[in-house]
């Protein structure tokens, strides 16, 4: 890559965007020399190893901004194709952490898959130009090197930065700086006419805003600006037992007051036992000799839920360091707990040794291409549900006394939660057991609730439906990776139909689906070849055992496992 380092010397420039977040048109001319802003220019003297140093750091980091441009235009010319024809697409990324059916057509998608670059890093501004596939371990792998983090990262390592601003995507450091799409400085965005514009609070705000969960329903994002923070290499995790339900939700909305803290969760292990994880950003072990260094990272470690499960077991308060990068992908060897159902599938003990043994499909890339190829998506009560904090409890002990599944994850969120999560109607119920006292403007606390529940298809549909009910009635809203089961009725009940329309309308989205459209449930249906292979096929899927195995065989052989099989 060609590039210059204009006027100043490299260790006093600051590492700045190669070009500005709006891109109009695809490169015709000689490619642009890349610019480098200057900063302290003369506070800093440097070696020539140092300069070669940071140099190749430069180039590492800083993708060919024509690569990015040339492939928006490809994207732009395909939406342009489909829009002249009037004919629906959808956008292809080539993965997904979502629990939704997944069968795309061949012939009607936007592959936005190769837009998974970081472009450029401002240590100055502390800002990143980054492309939609970006993965979240890829992003925060980039932004250590330059001394900097981002403010949310989501803890599967392969959700996107994309993911995170169209979808719904809140973590434990949500309470301080919100859903991850509040990070988010402005985007690059391909309308479904094929114009290509900025948008951020300053220049087309109200597209903006309506990108904000709106699952690519609007418009195909192609590039994000997003805020970073300073890096600190570890977190000073405490681990706070406690003893009910109520307990737990005090204690949750304790920590979030203390101003130290940076992050903050909690599981509850049963209605009577759980643990509120709360961490502190530090930047060495110097200061806190007498604290362990704990890891999770590795096939040999322990997975956090069970390490957290024996520490709360002690009854007392316990402080561990955590690497940085260890703690913000703490749950991705086993999803959470969900790696634990997989060994009760295929009958495997679960103890430390078998962990060891076969950590490689315990990672949540793997289990997500084996949980939609197995068809086990049909099989699993899977929600994240934020509610206004003070009817969080009653959700539980409703959860409890219906479906006795453990453990829960519980995650605090700012008060501006809500307007993230896919354009709905404000909350005017009571809060805490109180009557209606208007709009809902308080912090919110999400539950998850994921687990195993066999059953006939009426019957798992039936009690999702019922958890959505209890869910609209205490004013909760559903983080819509999972499936969906309202009618569409129902759906328009809790969203805002008039609002979102209007902005589909204004930005021609015509031919993209509704946000409906894309999450609305499809049902078990599955549609197999003719044919010895296709018999086969449905023998396997019938028999869950069986079905479980093909995942696996599936994640292993590796390939897409999002697009429909072509027809032989």
């Amino acid at each position: 890559m060609k590039s210059s380092w204009g006027k100043c010397d490299p260790l006093t420039s600051v590492l700045s965007s190669a070009s500005s977040p709006a891109i109009q048109q695809p490169p015709k001319q000689e490619r642009p020399t890349p610019e480098i802003s200057c900063s302290n220019a003369a506070s800093l003297r440097a070696t020539k190893q140092d300069i070669r140093g940071i140099r190749q750091l430069y180039i590492r980091v800083q993708h060919d901004m024509d690569a990015h441009k040339a492939t928006v235009d490809k994207v732009r010319s395909r939406i342009e194709h489909y829009y002249s024809a009037k004919t629906p697409f959808r956008v292809y990324h080539g993965s997904t952490n979502s629990t939704r059916h997944a069968d795309f057509d061949r012939d009607a998608i936007v592959d936005v898959s190769p837009l998974n670059h970081v472009l450029s890093i401002d240590i100055e501004r502390k800002t990143a130009l980054v492309e939609p596939n970006v993965p979240m371990d890829a992003l925060v792998r980039e932004t250590m090197k330059f001394g900097l983090l981002p403010p949310v990262v989501m803890e599967f390592p392969g959700i996107t930065v994309g993911g995170g601003f169209v979808g719904t995507a809140g973590e434990s450091s949500s309470f301080k700086y919100g859903f991850f799409d509040r990070t988010v400085l402005s985007v690059e965005v391909v309308l479904a006419d094929g114009t290509i514009v900025t948008a951020s609070e300053a220049e087309n705000k109200e597209l903006f805003e309506g990108l904000r969960g709106s699952f690519g329903t609007l418009g195909v994002l192609t590039m994000v600006e997003m805020q970073l923070v300073p890096l600190k290499q570890f977190v000073e995790v405490t681990y706070h037992p406690t003893f009910s339900i109520d307990n737990s939700i005090g204690k949750l909305q304790y920590q979030i007051t203390r101003q130290e803290n940076d992050y903050v969760d909690g599981i509850l292990f049963s209605k009577g036992f759980g643990v509120v994880v709360a961490g502190r950003l530090v930047d060495t072990t110097a200061s806190l000799p007498d604290i362990p260094i704990r890891r999770f990272s590795k096939p040999w470690n322990e997975w956090f839920y069970i390490h957290a499960k024996s520490l709360a077991s002690k009854g007392i308060i316990t402080k561990e360091l955590v690497p940085i990068e260890d703690y913000l992908f703490r749950f991705d060897r086993g999803a959470f707990w969900m790696g634990m159902h997989a060994y009760k599938q295929f009958m495997i003990p679960f103890m430390w040794l078998t962990r060891v043994l076969l950590d490689y499909f315990m990672h949540t890339r793997v289990m997500f291409h084996s949980l939609h190829k197995s068809g086990y998506t049909d099989r699993y009560i899977i929600h994240d549900i934020a509610f206004p904090a003070g009817n969080a409890a009653a959700f539980v002990e409703y959860a409890d006394q219906k479906f006795e599944i453990y453990p829960l994850w519980l995650c605090p969120l700012r008060k501006d939660g809500r307007s993230s999560m896919g354009h709905p109607e404000p909350y005017k119920g009571g809060v805490g057991g109180g009557s209606n006292t208007g709009v809902y403007d308080g912090e919110y606390i999400s539950v998850g609730i994921w687990g195993p529940y066999t059953s006939s298809e009426a019957k798992y549909v039936r009690a999702n439906r019922e958890i959505e009910s209890k869910m609209r009635e205490l004013g909760g809203l559903k983080w819509l990776y999972s499936r969906v089961f309202y009618t569409e009725e129902e759906w328009w009940q809790v969203y805002d139909k008039r609002k979102y329309d209007e902005l589909r309308k204004k930005f021609n989205a015509a031919t993209l689906p509704s946000i409906w459209d894309k999450v609305k449930d499809r049902g078990r249906k599955e549609e197999f070849s003719t044919g010895l292979k296709g018999l086969l096929k449905k023998i396997i899927k019938s028999s869950t055992l069986l079905s479980g195995f093909y995942g696996i065989y599936k994640a292993v052989r590796g390939g897409d496992y999002m697009l429909k099989e072509k027809s032989r």
